[in-house]
């Protein structure tokens, strides 16, 4: 028996002007909204509330440094030693639609315009929320465990790097990638369902770098599917039960099931290149089930959710046992790794080779990069060299076999481009550890380390531990791929960011988490260096707010294109209104809804709301105009099954206007628009 306590907290920020977090495509900027953002809090305490632990899963791209150190900030300054570097983890989702800018490294703000404050602090306050509510709700409660394997659901997506891998160690698995979930089932002390997590390995990228809608992708849809039959008859994103879908060891793993095809000539480009005759890298691009992005978020996130019903359903496995927790900082730029008694190597300071600009085929790089470059190229490295300087020899050696594109460990204008200090850390719930990883471990790499950690607690007589890894956690380090698929360097490898060795020394360096969380020795572990903080103004590029307008003769909220009459179900109901900027909105309340779908009901004769902007089915698009002008349709896309009846859509949204008696200020002013009323009929 544990006390356990879950909690939900909206971490959408603003829906509209930046740039979403993943694909690293500069035009991808937010203009709208498909699913809000949340994060989704885990509380375990044992029952004399002396030790707790913390797992926090986001709809995020990836947990920062900038993001974990202002979180751990605020819970201090309101909970003192309860929730501490230990016994917290910040895991992200590594959803590709959520809006970037929450970053300290200067790398990743090339393609997030900088560091964007309203962005990091909903992700902030959401997540520090989600924890409040948990910490409110502990009751009395236990926890179970299951395990299954998903089906049609994953590919690996560079298979020629995973063929590098010994045979030896491929014959020991079915797949070239992970199919087991690992679901942790949570119910109070009269049975009553409180939540779960559960951890699968596969990119959230079903929906592609054209998509320009917030979303939390196919792990957001299975969280969505699960809270919506759990919380019956409450609007999304509402209700006491919570589904959290986490990442894990998804580095090399896509949803894009049907793999790559060059999408110009209709032809298969699985080389280990990922090219096509025409048209090159670019052109190379995996297609998912469905008929189009959004179908397939919704078959893969639906098998996703299925498998986890199922487990949920027949969890009967206990958890139990004491809670533990070690954390570490790293100077991950400087590990000495022993491999055996004679040989020791090096981790190296970071840098990106060159195939991580060609990108992947869930999302093709610019220019004309490729995937497997040994080789540079003089044309980029005069470029290169004189823009942002030379690699040093040192680092070129230490990175071999990959040509350096980006030396950013040794780049500090205006700060350091990435990290040097990174989180290592395991919590221990009982009989299930959870490695708490710092990027996108590959396939294999992930087995490796789940492998070693699992060995670290049999020899020191803690055996039957379940292992599982949470990915993209406390600071962001790209990928960690084996010292073979390094080897290739696909996009994965050329991530894979100090250089060779990198696995090998985050297995050295879990393994000594784990003996000291077997041993009981945790408190003699040592601290490491304490990560920087750059004191980092609103550096950012995204365009102002400036004043909305409404067309002449018109005022904010007027309908410009109206409803039709009547609609059946599987129909679209759409409606243009004359709108202003969604980030007025977000400055002003992080809980607001830009949109609903009611019902009239004629017994009280009043309107019900059905659908809210966190549902699947609704659809917000917000197109700037000239002159501060701007437009917002919205789309319900009528699901089977809609009750007949009387409906209509309402948007809400806030104008900003400079008042008269002080011209540099201006303010935010709420206002809606209605639809006219449509008739859903029966086929």
């Amino acid at each position: 028996n544990y006390l356990l306590g879950v909690g939900r907290a909206d971490c959408t920020g603003p829906v509209a002007e930046i740039p979403l977090m993943g694909y690293a495509n500069p035009d991808q900027v937010g203009g709208g909204l498909l699913m809000r953002l949340y994060s989704r809090a885990f509380i375990v305490a044992d029952l004399n509330n002396s030790r707790r632990v913390v797992f926090v899963s986001a709809e995020i791209g990836m947990v920062s440094q900038k993001l974990r150190l202002e979180v751990l900030k605020k819970l201090k300054s309101k909970y003192g030693d309860l929730y501490r570097q230990d016994n917290v983890i910040l895991s992200g989702t590594h959803t590709h639609s959520g809006p970037g800018g929450y970053f300290q490294y200067t790398l990743f703000w090339i393609t997030s315009k900088g560091l964007i404050r309203p962005s990091l602090n909903a992700i902030v306050n959401g997540i520090v929320k989600s924890i409040d509510i948990a910490h409110q709700n502990m009751k009395r409660g236990r926890l179970f465990i299951n395990k299954g394997t998903v089906e049609n659901s994953q590919i690996n997506r560079s298979p020629f790097s995973y063929l590098e891998n010994p045979a030896s160690e491929r014959s020991r698995y079915s797949s070239n990638t992970d199919k087991e979930m690992v679901m942790l089932k949570m119910v109070d002390g009269n049975g009553q369902e409180l939540g779960l997590i559960s951890w699968f390995a596969v990119h959230p990228v079903s929906m592609n770098n054209t998509n320009h809608l917030v979303n939390s992708d196919n792990m957001g849809y299975a969280s969505y599917l699960f809270e919506q039959e759990k919380n019956k008859g409450m609007l999304p994103g509402e209700g006491s039960f919570v589904a959290a879908f986490a990442s894990s060891n998804l580095g090399d793993v896509s949803p894009n099931t049907k793999g790559p095809f060059c999408v110009n000539t209709g032809d298969s480009c699985d080389n280990p290149q990922s090219t096509c005759p025409v048209g090159g890298a670019t052109m190379c691009m995996a297609m998912g089930p469905g008929s189009d992005m959004f179908d397939s978020t919704r078959i893969i996130g639906q098998n996703i959710y299925l498998k986890a019903r199922e487990l949920y359903e027949r969890a009967s496995q206990e958890v139990t046992g004491p809670l533990s927790s070690a954390h570490q900082w790293v100077n991950m730029s400087d590990v000495s790794v022993e491999l055996n008694a004679t040989h020791t190597v090096k981790t190296c300071k970071p840098a990106l080779g060159y195939s991580f600009a060609a990108g992947t085929i869930d999302g093709v790089g610019a220019f004309n990069f490729t995937q497997g470059s040994v080789e540079g190229d003089p044309f980029w490295d005069e470029i290169r060299d004189q823009l942002l300087g030379e690699p040093s020899n040192e680092t070129k050696a230490c990175h071999k076999p990959k040509p350096i594109l980006f030396s950013t460990g040794e780049m500090t204008r205006p700060h350091p481009w990435h990290p040097d200090i990174v989180d290592v850390q395991i919590a221990a719930i009982g009989s299930l550890a959870i490695i708490a990883v710092p990027g996108e471990f590959t396939t294999m790499s992930g087995r490796r380390l789940r492998e070693a950690v699992k060995k670290e607690f049999d020899s020191h007589g803690t055996p039957r531990m379940d292992v599982v890894i949470a990915g993209l956690c406390n600071v962001y380090t790209h990928y960690i791929t084996t010292y073979e698929e390094y080897q290739v360097q696909r996009y994965e490898a050329a991530s894979t960011i100090y250089g060779p060795h990198t696995l090998s020394a985050y297995i050295q360096l879990y393994r000594g988490l784990a003996r000291a969380i077997a041993t009981n020795t945790v408190q003699d572990l040592p601290r490491g260096p304490e990560p920087p903080v750059f004191n980092i103004g609103n550096f950012t590029l995204v365009p102002a707010l400036t004043t909305d307008r409404a067309p002449t003769n018109k005022t904010f909220g007027d309908v410009l294109q109206e409803v039709r009459r009547e609609y059946r179900a599987r129909e679209v109901a759409e409606v243009t209104f004359v709108g202003a900027n969604p980030r007025s909105s977000a400055e002003n309340a992080t809980e607001h809804n830009f949109l609903t779908v009611e019902r009239y009901a004629s017994a009280s004769d009043s309107w019900h709301v059905v659908q809210n902007d966190a549902s699947w089915d609704t659809r917000f698009y917000w197109t700037k105009g000239v002159l501060g002008r701007s437009n917002v349709t919205i789309e319900w896309h009528i699901p089977s099954g809609t009750e007949p009846g009387i409906y209509r859509i309402r948007y809400f949204g806030h104008y900003k206007k400079k008042l008269s008696s002080l011209p540099n200020r201006a303010i935010s002013v709420p206002f809606e628009g209605t639809s006219s009323a449509f008739e859903i009929t029966t086929l």
